[in-house]
């Protein structure tokens, strides 16, 4: 039986390096010609990928670490572990929302400035507290762009409080509308949902349409003195528009996890140092999350929350071989596996194929064992990305 290789380019969490099982997994953060790759934060774009590797693992939501596009042109799988961080981002967007509203940071500033005995410290307090008067939350509206596993729970701990909420999401998928308080109303667009709203947090990823998608244009459609969270990416806002607006007195705050030199310090910016998955549960959810899917696709081939390949799900045949293949998205590719096969008199037991985009992925159940020869054969089918027999 194949003994796998896991490497580890980060400190990943215990338990989810425990799902891999010593008899089956080699796991070390010195490995070479790793069967798989997992990482946290870890920049690998300019990493030369081993001829070895079959899949990465990103303990954590976002792969712009990770070049995609390249992975997915050796055919090498890329999962992530959409969900896993959701509460924690939840309780700090929430927390964002509350230390804007009270205004919280300027006044631990300026109760830290204060100096002298007692009673002069305590008639200073009474003396400026009045001018960090806040406002509640309930009544108020908070607008959620992106309503995946962590905009949904935004906005269901929202709805809780009292506050009204409007969602934006166009791509909404089923399971995260079962999981929507049904008192959320939907707004048709970004435009709408901005002037509709005293807050608003942002949950969705960076890519070419999120990139700048607050700017100074749609800031200017927001209510005057509201608040905007952004515990997505920092390209996902223009910054030097939010900072503007602060100036101006346009938005009240920019609560981000994002610092950088121009808005660290201003006097409307509360900046984190990116805190949103920095829990302990968090980082073990992530790790357990990844790590079960690594071991499933090197396993059984079967594909769960991968950023490029299809979701695939073929239970294993009883005495048969699996093959794994991923190709261009092209005709004809299932005909000349099935072909190949069929030169070999080898009966097909049972078969998935699934795309997505530019690729697809298609696993094979073949009745009696696999000729070394057919994996050659079909490495060598134009547009063939990557083939794999799979021992279990």
């Amino acid at each position: 039986m194949k003994k796998y290789k896991i490497q580890t380019l980060n400190n990943i969490s215990a338990k989810g390096l425990d799902r891999f099982p010593l008899d089956r997994y080699e796991v070390a953060s010195g490995l070479v010609e790793p069967d798989g790759l997992i990482l946290r934060s870890a920049n690998i774009h300019d990493m030369e990928i081993p001829g070895s590797l079959w899949a990465v693992g990103r303990a954590g939501a976002g792969t712009n670490n990770i070049p995609v596009t390249q992975m997915s042109a050796k055919g090498v799988a890329v999962f992530n572990a959409p969900g896993a961080n959701a509460n924690a981002v939840k309780e700090l967007v929430l927390t964002g929302m509350l230390l804007a509203s009270r205004n919280i940071i300027a006044a631990w500033d300026f109760v830290n400035s204060l100096d002298g005995d007692p009673a002069s410290m305590n008639e200073r307090v009474e003396a400026g507290k009045k001018q960090f008067k806040g406002f509640e939350l309930p009544g108020r509206t908070l607008g959620v762009v992106g309503l995946g596993a962590i905009g949904v729970r935004v906005a269901n701990v929202a709805q809780d409080l009292g506050m009204k909420v409007i969602g934006y999401d166009p791509a909404i998928t089923v399971g995260n509308a079962w999981q929507l308080d049904a008192k959320v109303d939907q707004a048709l667009t970004v435009e709408e949902l901005l002037a509709k709203s005293d807050f608003v947090t942002l949950h969705v990823p960076l890519i070419e349409p999120t990139r700048g998608l607050i700017n100074a244009d749609r800031i200017k459609l927001m209510r005057d003195g509201a608040t905007l969270l952004n515990f997505s990416r920092a390209p996902i806002v223009d910054e030097a528009a939010v900072l503007a607006a602060l100036e101006e007195g346009k938005l009240h705050r920019y609560v981000c996890d994002f610092p950088t030199p121009t808005a660290k310090g201003h006097r409307g910016v509360i900046a984190l140092p990116h805190l949103g998955a920095s829990t302990q549960e968090a980082e073990d959810n992530c790790a357990v999350m990844v790590a079960d899917q690594l071991r499933d696709y090197l396993e059984t081939g079967n594909v769960r929350n991968s950023v490029n390949f299809p979701e695939a799900v073929l239970p294993l045949t009883d005495g048969a071989a699996r093959l794994a293949v991923a190709n261009r998205n092209v005709p004809n590719m299932v005909g000349q596996i099935s072909t190949a096969l069929a030169k070999r008199n080898l009966n097909i037991a049972d078969l998935l194929n699934k795309s997505r985009g530019d690729l697809a992925y298609t696993l094979v159940d073949v009745d009696g064992e696999l000729p070394s020869d057919l994996i050659a054969e079909l490495k060598g089918i134009d547009g063939v990305l990557s083939v794999r027999a799979i021992e279990h």
